[in-house]
């Protein structure tokens, strides 16, 4: 796959979502892009009175790789979801690009009618890494961490399969609901954002409530040119290189 242009890389944060039936300025949402992968987190605020368990099924986050291509209406982004805490959508996720400035972008659906605007988080860019889990076996386990500048998000799917049924465009609120046997297997799936700078892992918002504010030690290192190491009592272990855009073996 062809990386990303420079200008997409780092940390971007949502300012604000228009559709034709709201606007959000409160959903916590955060973009991490690497030059080929992606990880995104979007936790609502808490609405008075809701159901604990629908409110959690209402977070969203994504990760998989990203595609730019050059269209005559202009940049037009694709995220192209491997994970999702979400039933899998009935449409493709692509949006165009507009750069207002260097550090801020608007975005518009192409398949469907929003406007989102981005603002890039200083200390952000560089370095750039992702890494995809490995089992004792060597196996892909489909766990995920990406590291953009200073910042880094942590993807762990659940090992639930969708219940029988699960149509596109469906909303976990939807599956949630028709199957409350299977909620707590359905929620747990992590996506993590936070801080990695030295040495400890500081948890700023998470899809598991209990793991917001954590800090926790964190070594991510380079063993050889395929595989790094992650040191901590969290998501520790061995790990593929995907990326490593980064002079330092450790950090």
């Amino acid at each position: 796959m062809t990386p990303v242009p420079d200008h997409y890389r780092g940390v971007w944060a949502r300012r604000l979502l228009e559709t034709p039936q709201q606007r959000d300025e409160h959903t916590f949402v955060r973009w991490l892009q690497t030059s080929l992968w992606h990880a995104d987190l979007r936790i609502p605020a808490m609405a008075p009175g809701t159901d604990a368990l629908l409110q959690l099924a209402s977070q969203q986050g994504f990760c998989g790789v990203t595609q730019v291509a050059h269209q005559a209406s202009g940049e037009v982004c694709t995220w192209q979801r491997r994970l999702d805490f979400q039933p899998p959508r009935a449409d493709v996720d692509a949006g165009l690009m507009v750069f207002e400035a260097p550090e801020r972008v608007i975005e518009t659906g192409v398949h469907a009618p929003y406007l989102e605007i981005w603002e890039r988080l200083p200390d952000s860019t560089g370095p750039y890494i992702a890494l995809a889990g490995l089992d004792e076996a060597g196996g892909d386990t489909q766990e995920r961490f990406l590291v953009a500048g200073r910042y880094a998000m942590h993807v762990r799917p659940r090992c639930m399969a969708w219940p029988p049924g699960t149509q596109a465009g469906q909303t976990l609120v939807d599956v949630v609901v028709k199957h409350p046997e299977h909620a707590v297997a359905l929620l747990d799936f992590e996506i993590s954002f936070g801080t990695l700078e030295v040495g400890q892992w500081t948890v700023e918002s998470s899809t598991l409530p209990a793991l917001k504010g954590a800090c926790l030690p964190m070594a991510v290192h380079q063993r050889n040119a395929t595989q790094a190491a992650i040191d901590s009592p969290v998501c520790g272990g061995h790990w593929q290189i995907l990326e490593w855009t980064c002079s330092e073996r450790r950090l």
